[in-house]
């Protein structure tokens, strides 16, 4: 018998990130969840409040912190990569103080540099980052891309050579993006789909899988697109997330929905993958 998996969402935040988002997570049914520290679309670091910070850490739910989509630790412009490095330390120290288990940051763009360059500079500046971090705080959580353009991880298998950029640092774990991976060319609709995905990450980065973005997609395997669509109605379906529960890699790893729509289609997602983490 495998640890049970976790199934929550990213929550809106508004009134106060337990206030706000405790209360959303208590109308959609959710068991965990994400939340954004700052302007998820900004640099501004957000100082926070402690008495909310206190009420999320004593209301015994397991919480995520996201970095803001800006974050390109691979980004050739200096002024880039120096906000990048300063958002990733203020998050992770937000997430100490919130008592996250992990913050989840995107792995970034080349942009016009080489590949080569981008995993140097990711070693020069995010590693001294991990070093920094206590053992009981939280860990970063690395989510390949759907695979556009420059892109430094997309399948499974790119993780590979960015933990070897980060000297397979124990405080680097995985942030598995389901719409991100089927874009990106894993088929997890087709039969064993799952599994050899599963298998590949387990391969590359065994023990690392530390949270999964549970999303169906708008679009067909391969297509390189990240639009997230509701669990079972989009390209993947809902058997893959029932796959997804059942191997081995993806014990007691928490299922976070990013998924379109409010209240009602969260509760009706997270619904759905109760039924199917049962069935």
């Amino acid at each position: 018998m495998t640890p049970s998996n976790l199934i929550g969402g990213h929550v809106f935040v508004a009134g106060g990130l337990a206030k706000g988002g405790l209360k959303y997570a208590s109308e959609i049914g959710a068991e965990m969840i994400q939340v954004f520290v700052t302007n998820p679309r900004g640099w501004a670091l957000s100082a926070g409040d402690p008495a909310e910070d206190a009420k999320l850490r004593e209301s015994g739910v397991p919480v995520f912190l996201h970095a803001a989509y800006l974050v390109n630790c691979g980004s050739p412009t200096p002024a880039t990569l120096e906000n990048s490095i300063a958002v990733i330390r203020h998050t992770l120290r937000r997430g100490a103080e919130t008592g996250a288990r992990g913050v989840v940051v995107h792995t970034g763009s080349a942009v016009s540099q080489s590949r080569e360059d981008a995993m140097r500079q990711i070693h020069e500046h995010l590693l001294p980052v991990l070093d920094e971090l206590p053992g009981d705080g939280p860990d970063l959580l690395l989510e390949p891309m759907a695979g556009q353009g420059r892109m430094l991880c997309a399948t499974v298998q790119d993780l590979g050579p960015y933990l070897e950029a980060l000297d397979h640092h124990p405080k680097a774990g995985v942030c598995l993006d389901t719409c991100h991976a089927f874009a990106a060319g894993h088929d997890l609709a087709a039969p064993g789909g799952v599994k050899e995905m599963m298998d590949a990450l387990h391969e590359v980065a065994p023990g690392r899988l530390r949270l999964v973005h549970a999303n169906d997609s708008k679009d067909p395997c391969g297509s390189k697109r990240d639009r997230h669509e509701n669990i079972g109605a989009g390209h993947i379906g809902a058997q893959a997330f029932a796959d997804l529960m059942r191997h081995p890699a993806a014990a007691g790893v928490p299922f976070c929905i990013e998924t379109p729509g409010k209240v009602e289609k969260h509760r009706e997602d997270i619904d759905l993958l109760k039924k199917l983490r049962s069935g």
